[in-house]
């Protein structure tokens, strides 16, 4: 195997021109000046995985051999803009591809069925989380025809492998599991709104951030309901941004523990130390991902190879697949 990359990988999305996530853009930044050659490899089964994947044109050419070897493509700077307010309503025709933060702006103002539906979300995530009767969330589940579709689609789905079809809710949460049930209701929370842009592009970047501190956990060493919080806090720290709140606010009526409340209001302990390593990497930071990452038990190679894994599960997600295997 090609040896991996001497710092850490940093993957951004792109959104296509309706402004759902369709592409991923390697920081190339990383790449020539910081080491000699890209983890071939690894950059392989993400440009294998659905999604368009680019770098940015004008590299060194040894790179640029390397990832188009691995299946990537060199973005031209005028296929792609860059957006930080708000989604573009029309674009140049040569324009593809939106860069940027757009999609974590103010929310438009929550209307009629939209504003309905994730505030019934939000229940169902502070009954589960209340590991409240499954009568009481079979109550709330009954009231959003949306939100129950895609929770029988998902039990259905032949990756649950129960081999028969499931018509009740009540069936549905016991084959689900409560712990998976939580994790499909926090996705669902985030999933296509009607009358919000910004809602295809949060999920995958909600997607991202929780799965990797999910692996980051794991690969700590941690135990399964510690990964479980970790997964949460990176689930949890964009409900702010969704709602347009204080996320002090929004996580009010959660029932969480204390060690998932301080790493998101405060960025304190081990979780808070993963939500860091996420949000950096996001900003693009090296200098900081790099502290970061040298108080783990980590190497580069462990942390790209959970980078690459976050990446391909979001992909299953904002394809559907929001109950595929997971760590």
């Amino acid at each position: 195997m090609t040896a991996l990359i001497a710092t850490p990988v940093l993957l951004h999305l792109l959104a296509d021109r309706k402004g759902s996530p369709a592409a991923l853009l390697l920081d190339a930044g990383g790449v020539p000046a910081r080491a000699s050659e890209p983890p071939v490899k690894l950059l392989e089964e993400l440009a294998n995985g659905g999604m368009h994947c680019f770098y940015r044109a004008g590299i060194d050419q040894a790179p640029h051999q390397a990832l188009a070897q691995a299946g990537w493509q060199a973005l031209a700077a005028d296929k792609v803009v860059r957006a930080d307010d708000v989604l573009p309503k029309e674009l140049p025709p040569g324009v593809n591809w939106i860069e940027g933060d757009w999609f974590l702006a103010p929310p438009p103002k929550a209307v009629g069925t939209q504003a309905a539906s994730r505030a019934l979300a939000l229940q169902l995530v502070q009954l589960v989380s209340a590991d409240a009767d499954t009568h009481e969330i079979e109550a709330l589940l009954r009231q959003d025809p949306t939100l129950s579709y895609h929770l029988l689609r998902l039990v259905n789905s032949l990756g649950m492998g129960t081999g028969r079809r499931v018509t009740s809710f009540s069936q549905a949460i016991l084959i689900l599991g409560r712990a998976q049930l939580r994790r499909w209701l926090n996705l669902m929370l985030f999933s296509s709104r009607e009358g919000d842009p910004r809602s295809a592009m949060l999920l995958a970047r909600v997607a991202v951030r929780a799965r990797m501190m999910e692996l980051l956990s794991k690969a700590c060493g941690e135990d399964k309901p510690h990964q479980e919080q970790a997964f949460m806090v990176g689930m949890f720290s964009l409900l702010g941004v969704l709602f347009g709140l204080p996320l002090e606010e929004v996580m009010k009526p959660l029932t969480i523990s204390d060690a998932v409340q301080q790493a998101l209001l405060a960025h304190e302990g081990e979780l808070g130390q993963l939500l860091c390593v996420v949000e950096s990497a996001e900003r693009e930071d090296h200098d900081a991902l790099d502290g970061c990452l040298a108080a783990l038990p980590l190497d580069a190679g462990t942390y790209n190879r959970i980078v690459i894994d976050a990446f391909l599960w979001m992909q299953d997600v904002t394809a559907g697949k929001a109950g595929s295997g997971h760590a």
